[in-house]
């Protein structure tokens, strides 16, 4: 057995080595494996993939490998992110030093280094899309000169699209305006939405996008026609989420009914003065003849009374 520092290296760890999988991203190489003239050289560091997708909720490992020519006794990797939505705020991921294993309170029980001090490989468990970023493992090892290797790669979280929320405002009385809207929180990508009315047949409606996740149908001089069931889609390559609207356009009832109605009571009740006026006059005219007819009759007998002596005295004489 020969001892190099505090690596032991004989026939045995050998045979172990060429067994263990070769699923470990990132090596450390004993100063018997490369050449004499990197032995003073700085940490070489190597990422076998530069960008990585991971479905949120499911787990990735992050590829680092290293390069060294010094024992591994005062080794340190530190992995950081740079989150997408805020790149100047970059936060430590989990550190490896001397031994000692520290991790971001963001990242506790969620992160581990897949083989240390062998690989500086870590694996990322329960992915969330605030995960999602640009990955640095920076790694030194004292008294190794020169510059700490830095390796870099970027990860993206997929997730599907959250449940949207619909809503409508306006005016639902006949000839008002309504506008649907629909909004979506999360999507990795960024969700298609469309809008469509349902009943009594399908019809896609223009959508008025605001911004990514936000997007309104404006529907003027509702009528009748307007009333039904409309659904929101939003749609990635991970899935389909729906909100639906049930609208309601209000008609008043029709009036012409009861106008003609009105109109025909107003004409039976002229119909029925008129008939009544006429039965007036005919009754006045009536009375007026008969007062007429025995005023002439009283004039008939008094001349006949009148005349009656001088016809007497005649006829005595």
């Amino acid at each position: 057995m020969s001892v190099f520092g505090a690596v032991f290296v004989d026939s045995r760890w050998r045979e172990e080595r060429a067994e263990a999988p070769r699923r470990l991203g990132c090596s450390f190489y004993s100063p018997l494996h490369i050449p004499r003239s990197n032995k003073t050289g700085a940490v070489r560091v190597t990422v076998r993939e530069t960008s990585l997708e991971v479905v949120q909720g499911d787990s990735v490992t992050l590829p680092c490998s290293f390069l060294t020519a010094i024992p591994l006794v005062r080794l340190s990797i530190i992995w950081t992110l740079t989150p997408l939505f805020d790149p100047d705020s970059p936060t430590q991921v989990i550190v490896y030093d001397q031994g000692q294993v520290i991790e971001s309170p963001a990242f506790t029980g969620r992160v581990e280094f897949a083989d240390m001090p062998w690989s500086a490989d870590v694996i990322l468990n329960d992915t969330r899309v605030s995960d999602a970023g640009i990955y640095r493992c920076v790694v030194s090892n004292p008294p190794e000169t020169g510059d700490p290797g830095i390796g870099e790669l970027s990860l993206s979280v997929l997730a599907p699209p959250s449940l949207p929320v619909c809503l409508w405002e306006g005016d639902t009385d006949a000839g008002g305006s309504v506008t649907l809207s629909c909004a979506v929180v999360e999507g990795v990508p960024t969700p298609q939405m469309s809008w469509e009315k349902l009943e009594p047949e399908q019809i896609t409606l223009p959508v008025n996008m605001e911004g990514e996740l936000m997007g309104s149908v404006k529907i003027v001089n509702v009528s009748a026609q307007n009333s039904g069931v409309y659904r929101c889609s939003v749609t990635n390559v991970l899935g389909t989420q729906n909100c639906y609207v049930n609208l309601s356009v209000y008609i008043p009832p029709d009036d012409s009914p009861g106008i003609l109605q009105g109109v025909l009571l107003t004409l039976f009740m002229a119909l029925v003065l008129l008939a009544l006026l006429v039965l007036v006059l005919w009754l006045h005219r009536s009375a007026q003849e008969s007062k007429w007819r025995y005023s002439r009759e009283d004039e008939e007998r008094y001349n006949e009374i009148r005349y009656t002596p001088s016809l007497i005295k005649r006829s005595f004489v």
